[in-house]
């Protein structure tokens, strides 16, 4: 019998080298596959019930291409699903489970809210009073992948399945949402380079294995899972368009830069360039100068821009000078900066330097993301972002 491969899992979770067995027909399969095929059932009911109701309000062709492309992502997730049955244990050593369990069901579940948001790509713009649907599509699914980990540990039904499906799903949404917010105008066109970054290195990775070129293991970093859930979060808040276009268009070059910086320096380190010594360096200057550094630029450029321009309401203005104060001593930083964005996409466009408005958004989705660093008062929500529920 040949040797299985071997595979290396990248994601937003820790990093693990899973090998993929091969897949024999046993009772505990075929009940998998008993299984999934009632979920693709259910979900093929519930797109013929969605294209019925489409119809009604747009018209037969816009809801067949609806049905068409909505189909076509279901049959590939559940496709993704069938193909791994055999990765559904605890670990590489242990017996199959017999059902796919909660946390998998929902996972799944996610897979065909990506589908459904998937749809809506490219529909006719007088569909557009009905956007608001794939906009809860695709935030119901983002919530879920808050929470399908969680079922997964209470029923004590962890599996390296799960983890390969939350990844791929995750990567799937992640290319299905923004082409659909950047047909919308709400996220630039190169939004998409985190999409193609996250599969050229999976195929890298892959291309490395098969030549027998080493590949090293990369260090446990909660900071891959916290960047891949701000990405969800992003793209969902812009697809509700509620925020001005120009705004959500820089935030999202903004929220995509680290992760770019984040995928070159994991490639090198997996391919030997660099030491898992240097990653942990990189933290420690993000932390320790970075991430301060950031804080006082933010507070410096909103000076700059709020003295010179009364451009907002007296009410409008004391709100982003406290929310700067909070920036700047590292209390609640995360969630002031966070406020701090919304508040101007809703106050969008503002009469000041447009290249100081942009550093603005960029230090402040910096500062979302990363965190405000050394000399914080309080690092509000770093433990609930790194945390996995249920552990």
């Amino acid at each position: 019998m040949p040797l299985p491969s071997v595979e290396l899992l990248c994601g937003k979770r820790v990093i693990i080298a899973v090998a993929r067995p091969s897949k024999p027909i046993t009772p505990d399969i075929n009940l998998m596959k008993y299984e999934l095929k009632k979920i693709a059932l259910l979900g093929g009911v519930m797109l013929l019930a969605g294209f019925g109701g489409l119809a009604m309000a747009v018209g037969w062709a816009g809801a067949g291409q609806w049905l068409l492309q909505a189909s076509l992502l279901w049959v590939l997730v559940c496709h993704c699903v069938w193909q791994r049955f055999p990765l559904n244990k605890a670990d590489l050593h242990a017996p199959l489970y017999r059902h796919l369990g909660w946390g998998n069901r929902l996972t799944v579940l996610r897979g065909f809210l990506i589908a459904l948001t998937g749809g809506f790509i490219g529909l006719p713009t007088d569909t557009h009073g009905l956007m608001w649907l794939p906009a809860a599509f695709y935030t119901s699914a983002a919530i879920l992948d808050r929470f399908d980990g969680w079922a997964a540990r209470r029923s004590q039904h962890v599996s390296l399945l799960g983890n390969e499906l939350d990844i791929r799903f995750d990567a799937l949404g992640l290319v299905i949402a923004p082409l659909l917010a950047i047909s919308l105008g709400v996220l630039h066109g190169s939004y998409l380079l985190l999409s193609v970054a996250f599969y050229l290195y999976q195929w890298q990775l892959q291309s490395r294995i098969k030549l027998g070129l080493p590949v090293h293991a990369l260090p446990p970093n909660l900071l891959r899972r916290t960047l891949a859930g701000f990405q969800m979060g992003l793209v969902a808040v812009t697809l509700w368009q509620v925020l001005h276009p120009a705004l959500t268009q820089t935030a999202g070059l903004a929220f995509m830069l680290p992760v770019l910086f984040g995928f070159i320096v994991d490639w090198w380190i997996v391919t030997g360039r660099l030491t898992a010594e240097v990653l942990v360096g990189l933290e420690r200057f993000s932390v320790a100068w970075w991430q301060p550094g950031l804080r006082l630029v933010l507070v410096l450029v909103l000076v700059l821009v709020l003295l010179p321009y009364p451009h907002f309401a007296p009410d409008i203005n004391i709100v982003l000078w406290v929310l700067a104060g909070l920036i700047l001593v590292g209390y609640g930083g995360r969630v002031a900066a966070g406020l701090l964005i919304v508040l101007l996409g809703w106050q969008y466009p503002i009469a000041a330097n447009p290249v100081l408005v942009a550093v603005l958004i960029v230090t402040a989705s910096w500062i979302l993301l990363l965190g405000t660093g050394r000399y914080s008062l309080w690092h509000s929500g770093d433990e609930w972002l790194t945390r996995y529920e249920g552990s």
